[in-house]
């Protein structure tokens, strides 16, 4: 049974797009900012976007076959960090703390002690506010929607709890749920590309849930997350990085009763929602904000660039 909730009020303010960008979202009579772009360095198919501002009624939006689509990158409040001088975790979520992205001591404790520079391509501007490309058409999000994902599962991260991460990528956020769940928990990582699977255990090795992940509480597995990971269920928590078309039920089945998912779904246009199994096996699912991820697909068709 699906109890599907209307979007919570943050929701109807704020809505992040083009895989991890925000914009306000626009009133039917004031003026949208729309930010123009000019691409400053690029990464694969993802390019950073230095982001200038005009101003269009809501009505104009429709002549802009880009906007909202991914293929650019418009944004009211993303890369909130690029360009000024970031240079390690504590002064990243420092930043996001003072844009109010960050609210949680926990997630800002654990963000600032997991260091996103281990789980980036070298050379690229690890702490900027920015998804960047990791190879075989994949991103890792920008902080700020990291730090969303771990504030919505928090209360589902405590220690001794058990967390999923669908479509783990270079370990990052794994790494987050490991530090979060501890020694007594349980953290595993599935990802579909073995590459990416084998370079996250070296970024996690690196990193301070080293230990973790010798000691057997953390693990990362080559899978097709759709299907989720059968062996560690059930979850309290799963967080799925990629948008599906629609909710996997194999992920519903492996989540708690008691337990959260976030997880995007759509095609094009995309909203994150939170689904909750309530103690009865019912689910409860709302929508949190609108999103733009890559989607959540095969891996063969990934590597074809979907």
């Amino acid at each position: 049974m699906y109890n599907l909730l209307s979007p919570s009020p943050r929701a109807v303010a704020i809505a992040r797009i083009a895989y991890g960008c925000v914009y306000t979202t626009p009133s039917a009579t004031t003026p949208t900012p729309l930010l123009t772009s000019t691409p400053t360095r690029s990464f694969s198919h993802l390019h950073r976007l230095r982001c200038t501002v005009s101003l269009l009624r809501p009505s104009t939006l429709s002549s802009c076959p880009n906007f909202l689509t991914g293929n650019s990158h418009f944004c009211g409040m993303a890369w909130l960090l690029s360009g000024r001088g970031i240079h390690d975790s504590k002064a990243m979520v420092e930043g996001l703390q003072s844009y109010g992205v960050i609210s949680s001591k926990k997630v800002a404790e654990v963000m600032g002690t997991i260091d996103r520079a281990l789980f980036v391509p070298d050379g690229t501007p690890a702490y900027d506010d920015s998804p960047m490309s990791i190879g075989y058409n994949a991103t890792i999000s920008a902080p700020h929607m990291h730090a969303t994902c771990l504030q919505l599962l928090e209360k589902n991260l405590q220690p001794g709890m058990h967390a999923l991460d669908v479509g783990s990528g270079t370990g990052y956020l794994t790494a987050c749920f490991a530090l979060m769940v501890g020694p007594k928990g349980r953290a595993v990582g599935v990802e579909h590309i073995p590459e990416l699977v084998s370079s996250s255990i070296e970024n996690i090795q690196k990193s301070a849930v080293a230990p973790l992940l010798k000691e057997g509480s953390l693990s990362v597995h080559v899978g097709d997350g759709r299907l989720g990971w059968p062996e560690f269920a059930p979850y309290d928590a799963i967080h799925v990085g990629a948008a599906a078309p629609e909710i996997p039920q194999p992920l519903i089945d492996q989540l708690k009763p008691g337990g959260r998912m976030v997880i995007p779904v759509g095609n094009l246009y995309q909203d994150l929602k939170v689904v909750d199994k309530n103690m009865d096996g019912s689910v409860s699912i709302r929508t949190e904000t609108s999103v733009r991820y890559v989607p959540l697909t095969s891996r063969e068709a990934q590597l074809r660039g979907y």
